[in-house]
C-alpha cells in the first residue's frame, strides 16, 4: 500500500512537470485569443439560457470555456484571466461532461498549470446535479455543468475574514468570463444558486465548497 502511494505521488511530480502525462488527464487545445464578436457584443447578448437542445459540444469549445474561467494569461507570473486577490487563487474548477465530442460524460477538474482536465469519475451525473440543485431541469438537459468550488484557506490565510468576501468575489469573476464567452461560442448558459452544497460534496469526490454551479449547452 506504501509503495503504490509513493509511485503515485512520484506520478504526480512528474505530470506537474511535464514529463509524463497521465492516462486519465486530456490535454486541451490550445484557447484562441481572437474571436468573432465583439466584447461589446456579447455583453448585449448575454441572456440566462434554462433549455438546451440535443447538440454536442465540440472540444475546442470546452477548452476556451475552461481557459475564459481560469485559464493562464501571463505565463511569466502564472496569472489566470479571472483576478484573484493576492493571486492565492482558492478555486478549483470542475467540469461535468455529458455531451461534449470526443470526450467520455463524466467529472473532470481542470488542471490550470497544463490546460488540461483530469478524469475523477467515469459517467453521465447531470441526473444526480440535478437533483442536487432541486430539480431544475436545465443542470439535467445541459451538455456540460461547471461546478466552482473554493478552498478559503488559501486566501483567508493571508487575508483573514476579509478573504471570504473576496472568495466570493472571485466566484463571480470565474463565472462572468464563463457566461460571456459562452454567447462568443453561440452557445447558452444560466448562473445556478440554488443547490445543496452538502449534497454536491456528499456525491462527488471533489475539493473545496461548492459555490457555484453554471449550465452550459446550444440552446433550444
Amino acid at each position: 500500500m506504501l509503495l503504490t502511494k509513493l509511485l503515485k505521488a512520484l506520478l504526480s511530480l512528474i505530470f506537474f512537470a511535464g514529463v509524463l502525462m497521465p492516462e486519465d488527464v486530456i490535454k486541451l487545445p490550445e484557447p484562441r485569443l481572437k474571436g468573432d464578436m465583439s466584447l461589446e457584443e456579447t455583453i448585449s447578448k448575454r441572456r440566462s439560457i434554462r433549455s438546451f437542445g440535443s447538440k454536442a459540444m465540440s472540444l475546442d469549445q470546452l477548452s476556451q470555456l475552461l481557459w475564459a474561467a481560469q485559464g493562464i494569461t501571463d505565463k511569466q507570473h502564472g496569472f489566470r484571466s479571472a483576478p484573484s486577490a493576492g493571486a492565492t487563487y482558492p478555486m478549483e474548477l470542475y467540469v461535468f461532461v455529458k455531451n461534449v465530442k470526443g470526450i467520455p460524460a463524466g467529472l473532470y477538474r481542470y488542471v490550470v498549470e497544463k490546460h488540461a482536465l483530469q478524469e475523477v469519475e467515469k459517467g453521465d451525473f447531470s441526473g444526480v446535479l440535478s437533483e442536487c440543485a432541486l430539480g431544475q431541469y436545465s443542470v439535467k438537459s445541459a451538455a456540460i455543468n461547471f461546478l466552482i468550488s473554493a478552498v478559503f484557506e488559501r486566501t483567508t490565510q493571508r487575508y483573514g475574514k476579509r478573504g471570504i468576501m473576496y472568495v466570493h468575489m472571485e466566484a463571480g469573476h470565474i463565472a462572468q468570463n464563463l457566461h460571456l464567452q459562452a454567447v462568443a461560442l453561440g452557445l447558452g448558459s444560466v448562473p445556478v444558486g440554488a443547490f445543496h452544497p452538502d449534497k454536491v460534496e456528499e456525491e462527488f469526490d471533489i475539493t473545496g465548497e461548492p459555490l457555484y454551479i453554471i449550465p452550459v449547452g446550444y440552446p433550444k
